[in-house]
């Protein structure tokens, strides 16, 4: 069901008052502290325990051991896992505020399920094997299932239903297509099993020189929209009075969360739930205003990102659990609470 933001939380978009900027301000400072911190912790935690002393000397004193783990084994896996945290996180917070649902996420526009698809395709029709094939043959499914959801959602008419619905048909059809290729080819059932259950295991360098101009572009792409969104937050009539321009914000913003999401599951898989749960957590405290929203939710969703790697990689020693299946144990459960919440809210 498709929320629109209440009357108080629209008026809340305008202007803070200084104290309260400078403490979002202070906040945002603290969480990319937090990062660093889970980063670290990120490149120390592996088969090899290292202490927060030893990554430091591996990164930037030791080419011997500690480098050759540090830097040979473990920093591809958390720069990849900052660079998708990030971009899953911005890309469900320009979602939410396109579809003006609070409980939305890259999923709700069939997003992921393209990438899937399209990976599923290049592995059992064309042979592909690599993870640098898997990329673009991600992306390209990412961006096809965007455009097609902004054409059925009405292109220029294009409205927040109509892009949650074509989104959900869309990625119900794909999904169904996954199910059934993945069931008749049994030689690719485990090539596609792994990719299809999200992993930073398979990180590399190439992957994420390979990413790395798409990441930017949409994080700079919608950082950029964040005021044009708080006008729609506003509703279609006030946006229009305050001169926004619905069709392009709306394009753009589809554009900005298809590169992103396109972009991050080309590298790890399909992730679920860290663009629901931040931007959502992120809401509490920030307000409605994307100004805030949009920085908070590219920062903190790494945090949880890492997180859960670094849980996936400690309770299953010595294998590990693919950060995929943490994020979804962990967001079923929040997912509900939230859901349980905003009903309890509206009655």
């Amino acid at each position: 069901m498709l929320v629109d933001s209440p009357p108080e939380e629209r008026a809340a978009v305008a202007a803070a008052p200084p104290t309260r900027r400078g403490t979002r301000a202070a906040g945002l400072v603290l969480s990319a502290a937090v990062l660093v911190l889970v980063a670290l912790v990120s490149i120390a935690v592996g088969a090899k325990e290292l202490t927060l002393a030893q990554v430091w000397h591996g990164l930037f004193q030791d080419s011997g051991t500690y480098g050759d783990v540090v830097v040979g084994e473990r920093l591809s896996r958390t720069v990849l896992g900052l660079l998708a945290g990030s971009a899953l996180g911005l890309s469900g917070a320009v979602l939410q505020a396109l579809t003006r649902n609070p409980l939305a996420d890259p999923g709700v526009l069939g997003i992921n399920a393209g990438a899937s698809a399209a990976v599923v395709t290049a592995i059992t029709y064309f042979g592909v094997t690599s993870l640098s094939g898997y990329v673009w043959f991600a992306f390209l499914g990412a961006a096809a299932v965007g455009a097609l959801v902004w054409f059925l959602g009405g292109s220029r008419g294009a409205t927040p239903v109509r892009l949650a619905l074509a989104g959900t048909a869309i990625g119900a059809a794909l999904y169904g297509y996954l199910q059934a290729v993945m069931i008749m080819d049994d030689a690719a059932l485990g090539r596609m099993r792994f990719w299809t259950v999200g992993s930073l295991a398979s990180a590399t360098n190439g992957t994420i020189v390979q990413v790395l101009p798409f990441l930017l572009a949409g994080t700079l792409l919608a950082l950029l929209l964040a005021r044009p969104l708080n006008a729609l937050a506003m509703g279609d009539d006030t946006a229009r009075a305050l001169g926004a321009n619905l069709n392009r914000t709306r394009a753009l913003a589809m554009l900005a969360a298809t590169v992103l999401c396109g972009a991050a599951t080309a590298a790890c898989g399909p992730i679920v739930f860290v663009g629901l749960m931040v931007p959502h957590v992120v809401r509490s405290f920030t307000g409605p205003d994307l100004r805030w929203i949009l920085p908070y939710a590219t920062v903190l969703s790494p945090v949880l990102l890492l997180g859960a790697d670094v849980v996936g990689r400690i309770v299953a020693r010595p294998a590990e659990i693919q950060v995929g299946v943490v994020t979804a144990v962990i967001g079923g459960p929040v997912f509900i609470l939230l859901v349980r919440r905003r009903r309890t809210t509206q009655l």
